[in-house]
C-alpha cells in the first residue's frame, strides 16, 4: 500500500508533506517517495525531535515550536490530506482538517486510505452521527475514502475541481 501510494505520488509530481519522523507508516512512505526521486517535506516540533527522531534524509525538514504550529505549517504546505492507518495523532489531525473544511476555513480534500477496512469503524461512527442528527450528510461527504490509493487520489482530484458550494451547504458555513 505504501509502495503503491509512493509511486503514484511521484508519478503525479505530488510532494509529500508529513510530520517529519522516521517511524511508522509515514516514515515508510517518506522513504519510498525519496527512493523513487520524489520530494518530501517534514514538519516536526522540536520537542518531538528526540522522541520520534526527525527524518534526516528528507528534501526539507522544518522544525517548529509546537504541535499547533506543526499542523498549521503542514496545512499551509498541503493541497489535500490523506490519513493512513494510525493512532490517536493521526485521528486527531485528520478530524481537525475535516473540521476546518466543515467550517469553511479550508477547501482541501480529506481522504482516508482504508487499507484492509481499517477505517470501517470510524466511517460507521460518522454515518451514525448523521443518523443521530449530530452531523449533516453534506459534511459527512467531506470525508473521502477508498482502499485503493489511485482511486482515493482520483476522488480527491474530483473534489478539488468541484465548487465549494457543492460540498458545503450555506446553512453549515
Amino acid at each position: 500500500m505504501t509502495e503503491q501510494l509512493s509511486s503514484l505520488l511521484v508519478e503525479r509530481d505530488i510532494e509529500l508533506v508529513y510530520g517529519g519522523g522516521n517511524i511508522g507508516l509515514m516514515g515508510v512512505l517518506a522513504d519510498a517517495v525519496l527512493r523513487l526521486g520524489g520530494r518530501v517535506t517534514g514538519v516536526i516540533p522540536d520537542s518531538l525531535m528526540a522522541r520520534e527522531v526527525g527524518h534526516a534524509s528528507l528534501t526539507e525538514l522544518r522544525i517548529v515550536n509546537s504541535m499547533h504550529e506543526r499542523k498549521a505549517v503542514m496545512s499551509d504546505l498541503s493541497d489535500g490530506f490523506i490519513a493512513l492507518p494510525g493512532g490517536f495523532g493521526t485521528l486527531e489531525e485528520f478530524c481537525e482538517v475535516v473540521t476546518w473544511s466543515q467550517l469553511g476555513l479550508q477547501s482541501k480534500p480529506c481522504g482516508l486510505l482504508n487499507v484492509k477496512n481499517y477505517y470501517a469503524p470510524l466511517l460507521e461512527l460518522f454515518d451514525h452521527a448523521v443518523r443521530e442528527g449530530f452531523l449533516s450528510a453534506t459534511n459527512r461527504r467531506l470525508v473521502l475514502e477508498d482502499a485503493d490509493p489511485e482511486s482515493l487520489l482520483e476522488k480527491m482530484e474530483a473534489f478539488r475541481s468541484e465548487p465549494a458550494t457543492k460540498w458545503i451547504g450555506k446553512e453549515e458555513r
